[in-house]
């Protein structure tokens, strides 16, 4: 004889309506949004790796992926960092506007986040002193000025920057390799010794020198046609292709202190990039 056994426990009493025939209930919350996996790499700050890993999951996710991430702790867990890390990791997508944080509502993909996303790259602040080094530098003007219309995002609080304009020749043959002009923040520009500018790179003279503590510069380069600024110092064709380099200083304050913008020339120089795996 078959023995029956009650599922339900001793004593148990079923609710009215329970049974093989109750609608299952529907969830509280659709289903998060799942991530990709990631290998860490000790050489390089964590929040840097999980927001860059978590970016190309969400500009790459399905269209029908749910918009939902899942909560600080399971994205933590999920990665192997700290709750700290990730909330560093998160406020930097939300600065980006790929995602949105509600209180108490949770974290949300924004559904119209741009899916071309500009690649962004670590480095240290000795590597870009070290790639601007060794060439012999003319400065051409330094003075102060309205801030440009273009810039205006970057100084907010500042009516006016200081501008330095300078020329770098190859240190051997003497033929110009790139021109930059730098904006810089007028409280910042009082303790520059021009002078300084003949021997080092700004972003040198800025932390040595000035005694800044940067926390983070963000580069951006672009390719362009050779204005006739551009070509007239550079000794290239009008319209001949340069490279275009944006590099943006920041302080520990978060304040952007410093706005350099180079001009390359496109038969001189190429941009190369190198990462690791491990």
């Amino acid at each position: 004889m078959t023995e029956s056994h009650d599922t339900t426990g001793a004593g148990a009493r079923k609710e009215p309506g329970a049974g093989a025939d109750r609608a299952p209930q529907p969830h509280l919350h659709p289903p998060a949004f799942a991530p990709d996996s990631l290998v860490l790499n000790r050489k390089l700050p964590l929040w840097y790796q999980v927001s860059q890993s978590l970016r190309a999951s969400i500009l790459g996710r399905p269209q029908d992926a749910s918009l939902r991430l899942p909560t600080e702790e399971q994205l933590a867990a999920h990665y192997g960092v700290s709750v700290l890390t990730m909330r560093q990791a998160l406020k930097e997508l939300e600065t980006e506007g790929l995602i949105s944080r509600h209180r108490r509502r949770g974290t949300f993909i924004e559904p119209r986040a741009r899916r071309g996303a500009p690649v962004r790259l670590l480095g240290s602040v000795d590597a870009i002193v070290a790639q601007q080094s060794g060439e012999a530098t003319t400065i051409l003007g330094h003075g102060a000025g309205p801030v440009p219309g273009d810039l205006a995002e970057f100084f907010p609080d500042c009516a006016e920057v200081v501008s330095y304009r300078r020329l770098r020749r190859d240190g051997e043959s003497g033929e110009p390799t790139n021109w930059a002009e730098n904006a810089v923040r007028p409280d910042v520009a009082a303790r520059i010794d021009v002078a300084d500018l003949e021997r080092w790179p700004m972003t040198k003279v800025l932390r040595d020198a000035v005694g800044v503590r940067i926390s983070r510069i963000t580069d951006t380069v672009e390719a362009r046609l050779a204005d006739p600024v551009t070509a007239e110092l550079l000794h290239v064709p009008l319209l001949s292709p340069i490279l275009h380099y944006t590099g943006v200083t920041y302080d520990e304050e978060g304040r952007v202190v410093d706005v350099a913008r180079i001009r390359y020339r496109g038969d001189r120089f190429s941009f190369s990039v190198t990462v690791e795996a491990h």
